[in-house]
């Protein structure tokens, strides 16, 4: 629904506060300007800077937020709006606050309208139950394909295939009307037309300011990761093109296994698979040191990624952003409590084709309402990769770090390929052979056997098996066998 249908609805219904969340003020000024015309309702702006005056009129010199306030009292009509830009920068005075609302009583009595644009929403409690709260959307892709029109007017700048169109507004959803005109603009001056890639670059920038999201830019494919063959089946499959409207969307998948054996590497990698951009958020940078900022954070960073869909979010050791459940809520007052519902509700109602990856390595510290039906579509454990893996993972890190083929392979039982990799970069840096580099680590599998087994342990019967498919039936004895290790009890 537009912005000025839903405000007329509200005016309809004489809720007299009515708070617009908006990062486009001077838009959503225009649609209210052009529903008052329309309606023939008298209409007042007013901001710091500018004073108090109407649209195409030249502004009054009140650039006090009380006395912008009292010309509500003036107004008469069918109708009237004073709309405030940005107003929420003021109620932290109570002066202002006891006339906000003395305001929106008077004017259930008058038919005068309080609207504050701001782009967060931070009324004070005495103000909570007095105002109603639209949210004004980001163009949409209609209106993303006129901005794109209206800005690539010469011959060849617009693209004329379709497909290549819809590229171009995956790229360019979630950005602003201003934001995307420039980055349509920079694509002009760049490459003479409009560029998907120049247009996810500036996105990326946007992203950087929130200090929530990053946008992945590198280029990994699925061919140089070895192993987990059922997992970039399930994947590829799920996220396939569709030419008719589907019944069912895909919502998403957790990878559980131990440190370094490519949960993050194959997020970085599926993105670029299915042509999807790949956003990160770290679970551990939504917490926040004031009070509701942590709770305001996760539905931001959730706001973002939804309107930058269809995506990939990478949701990196979620079990970190939710440590605090494992106290019952009591080491943090409750923070990680409520994030933890928030991001429950989201992750089993959400509808936009947005896909979340999320990895974890302790299960210890998981919910066990987390991995329950329709949070994801597979929860996958990765095991530590087998001998085929481990070859073909050699074979790609060896042509990386151009190491010769005929170089012995060290002994790698119980090697991941983060270990795997680490000793080829080794072998480069230091001038040495693998097997002499191999000298220089000590596999997690040794550091965190405890762990690693408690793991292991958990899996079987949970999850399904990221290499073979299925579900993980004895991990400990089926990744044994898979990398050639004897289970024979020790004789210590």
């Amino acid at each position: 629904m537009k912005l000025s249908e839903e405000l007329a609805e509200y005016i309809g219904a004489c809720f007299t506060g009515i708070w617009i969340e908006t990062f486009e003020p001077e838009e959503a000024l225009r649609e209210i300007a052009e529903l008052c015309r329309e309606q023939d309702w008298e209409l007042a702006t007013w901001d710091i800077h500018n004073g108090l005056g109407t649209p195409g009129a030249s502004s009054q010199s009140a650039n006090d937020p009380l006395a912008a306030l009292q010309v509500a009292r003036q107004m008469a009509g069918n109708a009237s709006l004073l709309t405030l830009t940005n107003f929420h920068r003021f109620l932290g005075s109570a002066e202002i606050v006891q006339a906000v609302a003395a305001q929106i009583e008077r004017g259930k009595q008058q038919r005068t309208f309080l609207v504050i644009l701001a782009p967060v929403v931070d009324l004070p409690k005495e103000l909570e139950k007095r105002f109603v709260v639209i949210e004004h959307h980001l163009p949409d892709r209609e209106q993303l394909r006129a901005i794109a029109s209206e800005t690539a007017t010469e011959p060849g700048e617009f693209p004329t295939d379709e497909a290549e169109l819809q590229q171009i507004l995956d790229a360019a959803a979630g950005l602003t009307r201003m934001e995307a005109e420039g980055a349509f603009s920079l694509s002009l001056v760049r490459h003479g037309r409009l560029d998907a890639e120049t247009i996810y670059r500036v996105k990326g920038q946007q992203l950087k300011k929130s200090g929530l999201l990053t946008l992945h830019d590198g280029p990994e494919r699925f061919d140089q990761l070895g192993g987990l063959a059922a997992l970039k089946s399930f994947c590829q499959r799920v996220l396939r093109p569709t030419t008719t409207e589907s019944l069912a969307s895909p919502k998403g998948i957790l990878l559980v296994s131990p440190p370094g054996c490519g949960k993050s590497a194959f997020c970085k990698s599926l993105g670029n698979e299915v042509g999807r951009p790949t956003l990160r958020l770290e679970m551990g940078a939504l917490m926040g040191s004031l009070v509701g900022q942590s709770e305001a954070n996760i539905r931001q960073a959730i706001a973002q990624a939804e309107a930058m869909a269809p995506c990939i979010l990478m949701l990196d050791e979620i079990e970190k952003g939710l440590a605090g459940m494992s106290g019952g809520g009591h080491s943090d007052g409750g923070v990680a409590t409520r994030m933890f519902g928030t991001l429950l509700s989201w992750l089993a109602d959400r509808t936009s084709d947005l896909f979340v990856v999320a990895t974890a390595n302790r299960v210890n510290q998981l919910p066990p309402e987390l991995t329950r039906a329709e949070r994801f579509d597979g929860v996958f454990f990765v095991e530590l990769p087998g001998r085929g893996e481990k070859d073909a993972i050699w074979q790609i890190h060896r042509r990386t770090f151009a190491i010769d083929a005929q170089h012995e392979l060290p002994v790698d039982d119980e090697w991941t390929g983060a270990e795997i990799h680490s000793c080829c970069r080794l072998s480069r840096l230091l001038g040495v052979s693998l097997v002499e580099a191999a000298q220089n680590i000590v596999p997690v599998a040794i550091s965190a056997a405890e762990s690693i087994g408690e793991l292991r342990q958990w899996a079987s019967g949970r999850c399904l098996d990221a290499e073979r498919g299925g579900i993980c039936r004895g991990a400990s004895q089926q990744s044994a066998k898979r990398r050639g290790i004897s289970m024979r009890p020790s004789e210590n």
